[in-house]
């Protein structure tokens, strides 16, 4: 199945009423949550950026991008946070969207404790290359690349295995089937340069991910 048909069908299917209320209950909550640490652990936050941000040869960044920083600091919280709740609560309207368009019943269903630790793993990956990667974020162009692509990291390896282990029991068919998981992710990821919208890109991607494995080609 072509990416831009799993695409269509995937933003079709973001727009119905249940996964709409589904987002709204996981994504306006985790803003909430990371608004009021924001908010009152401000200065704490600000001290710790401008102590890391001395390292950095850019005078005007030094002024200028440690309250930019720690705004970004807090939203990629916020979405790391979707994606764990997303993770752990989507198994109920997957197999709705399954057997919705395709009458298919899932055969198998996610072990919390494995999605967690996939997704915990998924998580110190982003955060090590993001240090690694932090410099080239302020340039433009590159660093909005560099951050589809660590965002992506965060969704990938979850959708995989959260939606995968639902319909497939094949470890090679799934394996097959996740070689397009990357480009799934970094779509789904797009979402993320959208505040308000970002609360989507988990759930797109494991929605984008049911169609391609279960969709004929």
């Amino acid at each position: 199945m072509s990416i831009s048909k799993i695409f269509s069908k995937g933003f079709k299917d973001i727009l119905s009423f249940e996964v709409i209320s589904f987002v709204l209950k996981i994504g306006l909550g985790s803003i909430f949550v990371w608004s009021m640490i924001m908010y009152i652990y401000w200065g704490e936050l600000l001290s710790i950026v401008s102590s890391y941000l001395t390292i950095i040869p850019w005078e005007w960044l030094k002024i200028t991008g440690s309250a930019m920083t720690t705004v970004l600091i807090i939203y990629i919280f916020i979405i790391i946070t979707i994606s764990i709740l997303t993770s752990l609560f989507s198994e109920k309207l997957l197999k709705s969207l399954a057997k919705k368009h395709y009458n298919i019943d899932a055969i198998g269903s996610p072990n919390d404790i494995t999605s967690i630790i996939i997704t915990f793993k998924s998580i110190v990956k982003f955060i090590i290359l993001f240090i690694i990667l932090f410099l080239f974020i302020f340039i433009p162009i590159i660093g909005q690349i560099v951050m589809l692509y660590l965002w992506s990291i965060l969704l990938r390896d979850p959708t995989v295995y959260d939606v995968g282990t639902l319909f497939i029991d094949d470890k090679t068919l799934l394996k097959q089937k996740s070689k397009k998981a990357t480009t799934i992710a970094m779509i789904a990821s797009l979402f993320n340069y959208i505040p308000i919208l970002n609360i989507f890109a988990p759930i797109y991607a494991q929605i984008l991910f049911l169609h391609h494995i279960l969709e004929e080609d």
